[in-house]
């Protein structure tokens, strides 16, 4: 299930706090050169084609600086969008303008990047039914936020954290003592979670589907071994996993795989340009 902005309000005031303090501190030494009843008008504008995310973000920003007149949106989270397009627009207290500019842009150009490569993969797979998924390859602090980016570019979320939902994985399966005995615990401490074991052999993938798994992750399975599978009879679902990128997706077309995750959606960032101008036509 991918999050909504209401499964992580709270996290925007958390991380939007945290923001603001590292970067304003103990006060904006340099917004203090201006008047503080100076009013003004701003307009953020995209340098780029994009998809825009990150409109919690901006608001709560402005909100923890006090608040300004007016915040009037053109775009909402999700939407495509071609270079030069106006974003927001911006009226109020100057001194809170510029003060919450580059907070507020770090936000907005970091999730607008994740949303437009999530839609660059979700593009890949569209009109099959394989899902794209993100990974737990995330920037600490930030994980809803960029969970919630992947979803407004079209791809979808993988579990949130090691809390909701078992990921059996090489390591806990020599600790455990083997697929089967690692599942069978599993099934005991929380029978209504789903449980996925990663596979990197066919060896290891029949016995997960043995252990009645929901799903198994192909870890780095090579074409062979991929063509393999096809002769295994499917009682679960399959994730295709392991250094993934946008070429690799695009070789695994045609594929019988319900998902394929890549951590490239989260820990391969690379912000949209955005601009922020004053309209000095409407300086008061």
């Amino acid at each position: 299930m991918n999050l909504l902005l209401d499964d992580i309000r709270p996290d925007i005031t958390r991380t939007v706090a945290t923001a603001l303090q590292e970067d304003v501190g103990t006060g904006d030494i340099t917004a203090m050169l201006i008047d503080e009843n100076k009013t003004d008008t701003a307009t953020i504008i995209t340098r780029e084609d994009c998809v825009v995310c990150g409109v919690a973000w901006l608001n709560e920003t402005f909100a923890q600086l006090g608040g300004l007149d007016e915040i009037n949106w053109h775009v909402e989270d999700g939407q495509a969008v071609k270079a030069n397009t106006p974003l927001v627009t911006l009226s109020g207290n100057t001194r809170i303008l510029l003060t919450g500019e580059r907070t507020a842009m770090n936000f907005l150009q970091l999730l607008s990047g994740i949303a437009t490569k999530a839609a660059a993969y979700a593009k890949l797979v569209e009109g099959t039914p394989t899902k794209i998924l993100d990974t737990r390859k995330t920037i600490p602090g930030l994980r809803t936020a960029q969970k919630y980016a992947v979803a407004c570019g079209g791809c979808h979320n993988h579990r949130i954290g090691l809390f909701d939902a078992f990921l059996i994985k090489e390591n806990h399966i020599a600790a455990c003592g083997g697929i089967a005995e690692a599942v069978a615990k599993a099934r005991q401490i929380a029978p209504g979670k789903l449980v996925e074991v990663e596979a990197e052999t066919l060896d290891e993938l029949q016995q997960a589907l043995n252990a009645g798994v929901d799903v198994v992750m192909l870890d780095n399975f090579t074409t062979e071994m991929y063509e393999q599978t096809q002769k295994i009879e499917k009682t679960a679902k399959y994730e295709v996993s392991g250094n993934v990128t946008l070429e690799k997706v695009k070789q695994l077309g045609g594929l019988n795989v319900d998902y394929i995750s890549t951590g490239d959606l989260t820990k391969n960032c690379v912000a949209v340009d955005l601009s922020m101008r004053i309209d000095k036509n409407m300086t008061v």
